[in-house]
């Protein structure tokens, strides 16, 4: 089961990596979404990626998930990300190249936004259900472009039209950017569980490198 962890100036959730993984190991660093703010790490456990970290410990990645109070951002508290994936880089076995960002609906545009801004720090990107922050420039898409991503959407979900998605994974793509954008037919705002739990997703965390293209999984 994750680890409560209160130092610092994010209260997180932690999960450290199977003892069988050689070492140092993926981290997947995960931002959750408007409804799990607050100052109870539990409520991140019910659903989507801590979840399924919970039931399936343990697991290939080191796991982080820090909580915001209620009424921020991960726009507002970009730089305590940035502290926290510094904290654990130096204190964990981790291998700084092969830090993951993925984040749910308000996490989403706190992935992107942090991932735009620090290109150089993450070796991939998964977006599930969120869209990307109208602030972001296009110098600052531009700097996605070495960054694999995998972009997650409902098909009936009423807070994001699939046109959107569709237009940014194409201006993506234009830049030479490699994108994966899935839509679940059926699925509405709320797809966390399924998509986190997807085994080929799971392999996809473990297969990326900044320093080179996709490990064989």
């Amino acid at each position: 089961m994750p680890i409560e962890h209160r130092s610092g100036l994010l209260p997180y959730l932690f999960s450290p990596v199977s003892e069988e993984t050689r070492k140092p190991a993926p981290l997947v660093l995960f931002l959750h979404g408007a409804r799990d703010r607050g100052n109870d790490l539990n409520v991140l456990l019910k659903w989507g990626l801590p979840r399924f970290v919970d039931e399936s410990n343990p697991l290939p990645y080191v796991f982080a998930a820090p909580q915001l109070p209620e009424g921020q951002t991960w726009v507002d508290r970009e730089s305590d990300v940035i502290a926290l994936l510094d904290n654990l880089i130096a204190s964990q076995p981790i291998d700084p190249s092969r830090v993951i960002l993925s984040g749910f609906s308000l996490g989403t545009a706190g992935a992107w936004h942090i991932a735009a801004s620090h290109p150089g720090r993450f070796a991939g990107l998964v977006a599930v259900s969120g869209r990307v922050p109208k602030t972001l420039e296009a110098t600052q898409l531009a700097a996605l472009k070495e960054i694999p991503i995998q972009i997650f959407q409902g098909g009936k979900d009423e807070k994001l039209p699939i046109e959107d998605t569709e237009q940014i994974v194409a201006t993506l793509r234009g830049l030479g950017g490699t994108v994966d954008f899935t839509v679940l037919p059926e699925g509405d705002h709320f797809i966390a569980d399924e998509v986190y739990s997807n085994s080929k997703l799971q392999q996809w965390l473990v297969s990326l490198s900044r320093r080179n293209t996709p490990l064989v999984v």
